[in-house]
């Protein structure tokens, strides 16, 4: 990356971050879809959040993690087995949902307590939410950027096309420079059970998760898609 890279790098970030602090929402770019941020523990920037996606109460909201460090800071602890994947498949495509004693805003977890978390391999999603937890913001939301039932943007001007059809839509920061890399999803996998259980397939192949851990006995009792 060149330095008028890491300079466009470093303003939009600055400008992302604002927003977040005044409880906006912000599209950013992912190495999949394109995602949308909301302050986790803030209620008023996740009812904005739900607001404009149309998103039903009970739906739990995945978060944006910058590395293991920061997410241990947080009120996670991570299983010997969730660490393997981690050091394996992070930063990528890979969503895991864990337990967590912590609190976020209402809809965030699950009934259960359990927490989603991502951490993207893509250089602007990585450097803005490590930005964000140094301004003190904690962890933001990574949920897909569309209205609920619609294919979510995969470009930043479908991204600008979705969120400035009104004024009050996500903020969307200037980031030609750093585009989204496909166009699909990540996997998700839950370890929050007595068992593995992969609730989406997605950029990641059941296969290989079911590889790379052979001798963990993985729930395979729903379909895969």
């Amino acid at each position: 990356m060149n330095k008028d890279s890491v300079s466009a790098l470093s303003k939009s970030i600055l400008l992302a971050v604002e927003r977040l602090a005044a409880d906006e929402c912000v599209a950013f770019p992912t190495e999949t879809v394109w995602g949308l941020a909301a302050v986790s523990t803030s209620e008023r920037a996740v009812s904005r959040l739900r607001a404009w996606k149309g998103r039903k109460d009970h739906q739990p909201i995945s978060l944006l993690v910058p590395d293991l460090a920061i997410l241990r800071q947080t009120g996670f602890s991570p299983s010997a087995e969730a660490c393997r994947l981690m050091d394996r498949f992070w930063p990528g495509p890979l969503t895991l949902v864990l337990s967590c004693g912590r609190t976020f805003a209402d809809g965030i977890a699950r009934e259960d307590g359990a927490v989603g978390l991502r951490c993207s391999s893509h250089s602007w999603a990585a450097a803005f939410s490590r930005g964000a937890a140094e301004a003190g913001l904690g962890l933001l939301t990574a949920t897909s950027l569309n209205r609920s039932g619609d294919p979510p943007a995969e470009s930043e001007s479908e991204a600008r096309r979705l969120c400035e059809r009104d004024e009050t839509g996500p903020y969307v920061p200037s980031v030609s420079e750093f585009v989204s890399e496909g166009g699909t999803p990540s996997t998700v996998l839950d370890l929050s059970g007595s068992r593995p259980k992969i609730l989406r397939v997605g950029a990641i192949s059941a296969e290989t998760l079911y590889s790379f851990l052979p001798e963990i006995d993985f729930d395979r009792g729903e379909k895969e898609e």
